[in-house]
């Protein structure tokens, strides 16, 4: 690792989150060759017809449909299409996964990847770190599905995890437009 510390040892105020590029020195960026390794299509040639089913989950949608497609559309017009599952785990067991996400992202087999810090879970108000892992775009639920299938398989996680589309974040002046899946706990598909 460039870096010789680990999430549960960096605990300096303002420093909450520890990412991929910190240990590896790439940033999302220069993986470039995740898209034809895993034929994820690239958020620029992506259309509405490609957007993720809404009856697949439904049961779990945070809002009515209507939000959803209009979520989608609001991802289609910036292309802000990445996302992450999110996996939360406590002091003693994050640092393993953590090294292990690390070295899924240097091998392309995830696209990128943060966990929150020692500080960072302080400031949060939370006892598990959260480790996120990201997919470039959530409309290709293909690589939203077997990156789900290597946390579960590789990498021991059986908790029920949720995935997070990164336009959910644009708060703000999309605030109105997304609704209830501006809220922290909206989640795009669980499992």
């Amino acid at each position: 690792m460039v870096t010789d510390r680990s999430p549960t040892a960096i605990d300096e105020a303002g420093w909450h989150w520890l990412r991929v590029k910190h240990v590896t020195g790439f940033p999302r960026q220069a993986r470039d060759g995740y898209f034809p390794a895993h034929d994820v299509v690239r958020p620029a040639a992506t259309t509405e017809a490609d957007a993720p089913g809404i009856d697949a989950g439904k049961e779990s949608l945070p809002a009515g449909p209507e939000t959803v497609r209009d979520a989608d559309r609001l991802a289609l017009e910036t292309t802000y299409l990445s996302g992450k599952w999110l996996v939360e785990r406590p002091a003693e067991a994050v640092d393993d996964l953590w090294e292990a996400v690390v070295d899924d992202v240097a091998a392309e087999r995830f696209w990128d990847a943060k966990v929150a810090t020692a500080a960072g879970c302080e400031a949060f108000g939370e006892s598990d770190h959260a480790v996120l892992v990201f997919t470039p775009n959530y409309f290709d639920r293909t690589d939203v599905d077997r990156v789900r299938r290597r946390l579960r398989e590789e990498h021991g996680v059986t908790k029920r995890i949720r995935y997070r589309p990164d336009v959910y974040t644009l708060g703000g002046v999309h605030e109105a437009r997304l609704g209830p899946l501006a809220d922290s706990d909206a989640a795009r598909f669980r499992a």
